[in-house]
């Protein structure tokens, strides 16, 4: 969903993603290997051990700047392998030893210390998004977005100036966001101090405290309605709302995380209060905390961050959502030469025990050699390179509390829209029918394996990894047993998987643009 910079507050992991199998919420089929700036690299040195081995053979001690003779009538040869990787060895990667402890008001903490670099993140989850909006109200669309949004526009004690003013002399990063299954207070501080006490005294501020001031909440309203009349000149947002619309129903995953037109104008200040009272409690939170601190001070830190958190009750389950039956086609007219296309199907759930895990890898495997954003993908290589519909196509799946949704997606002229979809549908029966080889699933699990490590390549990476495993309750080896999922699947399992999971025939296929693709053009007869 496109965002304006002021209010939407909905940032959408992530983490989502073939299944994202662990701390990686999207891999790639080839690593983007991406310069590290000082702070990440500094944490990158001390959280890992990379062994690689590097050859140089210059045969005779030749001054490799003097060219060698060359025979131009000669075939071009290729090397078959590169020299370097003969004797390479396998790579050797220490995962943070994350340690576990609760506050005494019985909020579950995750902890990695790095003392590499005096910085500290902090992250603290409630299970408080957007799916609980209609239990404030029934026709609230927008509260714990726009809960989330004044959560940083002043306490009781500070006004918005001031409460901003404090923020920018400490030079830190404090924010809150609302999604449709958690809402985050996330800070990131200098470790001294000087620094982190008074941070962590603004943070516990906007949780104990908001404001919630009358006319900023007006003024936020107003602002938020100019961005949603945007959304509707964007094709992207459309497709996705119209897609959520019709996947979901009546489930609280339906509705948009930001509101609508129709709701936002109007929430009131009472329904904010009553979800941070309802919600942003002990009972339905979870702490994770990276950084140059020992253990007892992330206890301490703990304590104070939680110590004034009303105690509340723990939010009820989300329902499940029911599947569609059967394929479900939705146009949306908009003057554009380009359509937009987005399909798919429920996806699954988040995984909590060791066999679901191990099916959510397979899956994320198979998906990455049929829809990954990668061009050795099934689909880009087909539906771009050899027909060239689009720029780029890629499916992903994005796992929640309650199921999340499968979705593939890309652009492409109107004309060609039939073609293209008929195309990609073509492409994904013909791989459930057959099924991935072995060469395409042994290069994926060996990308997947080298590319892990940048999934904790920085405090930030290590942090984020923490709370999405603290808020869906995983134990400490889902990040340990990463690479040991990786290497149990076997090319049978992850074909079934794939064939148990996705239902192409039952698809759902949003377009928007200028022609509907469903409907035959009549031939114009001349007269």
């Amino acid at each position: 969903m496109t965002q304006t910079p002021f209010l939407m507050k909905t940032k959408k992991p992530a983490l989502t993603s073939s299944i994202k199998p662990t701390a990686l919420t999207k891999p790639k089929f080839k690593p983007r290997f991406k310069q590290l700036s000082y702070l990440s690299a500094g944490v990158f040195l001390g959280m890992m051990t990379l062994t690689t081995i590097a050859q140089a053979d210059i045969a005779d001690g030749e001054d490799t700047r003097t060219p060698a003779a060359v025979d131009t009538s000669a075939p071009i040869a290729a090397l078959s392998k590169l020299s370097s990787l003969v004797d390479a060895k396998p790579l050797k990667v220490t995962v943070p030893k994350i340690q576990t402890f609760k506050t005494k008001a019985g909020v579950s903490v995750l902890f990695v210390p790095t003392t590499t670099l005096p910085i500290v993140d902090i992250d603290l989850r409630f299970n408080a998004g957007s799916a609980r909006d209609g239990s404030i109200s029934k026709s609230g669309f927008g509260i714990a977005n726009m809960t989330a949004t004044m959560l940083e526009q002043g306490s009781k004690r500070l006004d918005e100036n001031e409460f901003t003013r404090a923020v920018e002399t400490l030079g830190i990063n404090l924010s809150s966001s609302a999604y449709k299954d958690m809402f985050t207070v996330s800070l990131r501080s200098l470790s001294d101090d000087k620094h982190l006490l008074p941070a962590i005294d603004l943070m516990t501020q906007m949780l104990t405290e908001p404001s919630f001031d009358e006319q900023i909440l007006a003024r936020n309203k107003a602002r938020l309605l100019v961005g949603l009349q945007q959304q509707k000149q964007d094709p992207n947002s459309l497709a996705s709302i119209a897609f959520s619309k019709a996947l979901y129903g009546d489930h609280p995953y339906a509705h948009p995380s930001v509101g609508t037109l129709e709701t936002v104008p109007n929430i009131t200040r009472q329904q904010l209060i009553d979800f941070k009272n309802r919600y942003l409690v002990a009972a339905n939170a979870s702490l994770a905390m990276t950084g140059n601190l020992t253990l007892a001070q992330a206890k301490q830190l703990a304590e104070e961050i939680t110590a004034d958190l009303p105690a509340g009750q723990a939010a009820t389950i989300l329902p499940e959502p029911k599947p569609l039956t059967q394929s479900q086609h939705i146009h949306i007219p908009f003057p554009s030469t380009q359509t937009t296309v987005l399909m798919g199907q429920l996806g699954d759930k988040r995984a909590t025990d060791t066999q679901a895990q191990q099916k959510q890898t397979n899956f994320a495997v198979g998906n990455e050699v049929l829809a990954g954003g990668d061009f050795n993908a099934r689909l880009m290589t087909e539906i771009r390179q050899n027909l060239g519909y689009t720029y780029g196509i890629s499916g992903s799946m994005n796992p929640m509390l309650a199921r999340g949704p499968y979705q593939i997606g890309f652009s492409t002229r109107n004309d060609k829209a039939r073609a293209a979809i008929d195309a990609s549908l073509d492409v994904i029966n013909e791989t459930l029918d057959k099924g991935i080889t072995s060469d395409e699933m042994r290069l994926t699990t060996d990308n997947l394996k080298n590319s892990f490590p940048m999934g904790f390549a920085s405090n930030a990476g290590i942090n984020s990894l923490l709370g999405m495993m603290n808020f869906y309750q995983l134990p400490t080896s889902y990040l340990t047993n990463y690479v040991n999922r990786i290497e149990q699947v076997k090319l049978s399992e992850v074909n079934q998987t794939l064939r148990d999971t996705l239902k192409p025939d039952d698809f759902l296929i949003v377009t928007v643009g200028q022609d509907n693709p469903w409907e035959e053009k009549k031939s114009k007869k001349k007269p």
